[in-house]
């Protein structure tokens, strides 16, 4: 009996010692997994886990809170008048697409000339130097071209001061000489044709292309004669 006692008592006592290690191993693997979620927490954040969604949520409101329309009118021009000149006729234009009324958008642009963003006149005299001097535009083109942007004739007229009948004979002629190697070995007729058609792309009258065209070609002619070795 004493033999059957022991181990009876040895049995009881390998299932108690049995469950206690269960049990500490069952507290062990409680305090790993509350370790592996305070370092979640941890990486997530400081503040309680709804905390971040409330702030992306609130910035994202802000960001699509209505601006009012001088804002946004006047925010508009400044990025456009930031790449380069615009008259005003193209600004208002561009506020239009927008949706921007009609009142709001006169008193900005109205501003805006008033501190010397927009200045046409500025704008038409800039334009007529740069086109006139390296694409060759006459001074009808270069009235047509602004025209179009919606500068006012007054301001078109002043600013085409500074190309005169001479200076446009002259563009004329460098753009027949820039493109005369090219038309060489065609016949006389056609050849005339194209170069004067040049002339016309660029906005000048028939006649002025026809008479700059033909003393070119005579030039080119005289100068290309073999010397006789006469004294």
């Amino acid at each position: 009996m004493a033999e059957e006692s022991e181990a009876f008592g040895s049995t009881e006592g390998d299932r108690g010692g049995a469950e206690a290690a269960g049990h500490g191993g069952a507290a062990a693997s409680a305090a790993r997994s509350g370790a592996r979620s305070g370092r979640r927490r941890g990486r997530s954040g400081d503040g309680p886990p709804g905390e971040a969604e409330g702030a992306a949520r609130a910035a994202r409101t802000r960001a699509e809170e209505p601006v009012d329309p001088e804002t946004g009118a006047r925010d508009i021009c400044l990025r456009l008048l930031t790449g380069a000149a615009k008259t005003r006729k193209q600004l208002a234009d561009a506020l239009r697409k927008r949706e921007i009324p009609e009142d709001v958008a006169e008193e900005v642009l109205t501003r805006l000339e008033e501190v010397g963003l927009i200045d046409d006149a500025a704008f038409a005299a800039a334009w007529v130097e740069s086109r006139h001097a390296v694409r060759g535009l006459s001074r009808r083109a270069l009235a047509q071209e602004l025209r179009t942007k919606g500068v006012a004739a007054d301001l078109v007229e002043q600013a085409l001061v500074q190309v005169d009948h001479d200076d446009e004979e002259d563009a004329a002629r460098a753009l027949v000489e820039r493109k005369l190697r090219a038309t060489r070995g065609l016949d006389p007729q056609v050849r005339t044709r194209r170069l004067v058609g040049v002339l016309a792309r660029r906005g000048y009258f028939e006649g002025l292309a026809f008479r700059v065209v033909r003393g070119v070609l005579e030039e080119e002619a005289v100068e290309g004669l073999p010397e006789t070795g006469w004294e």
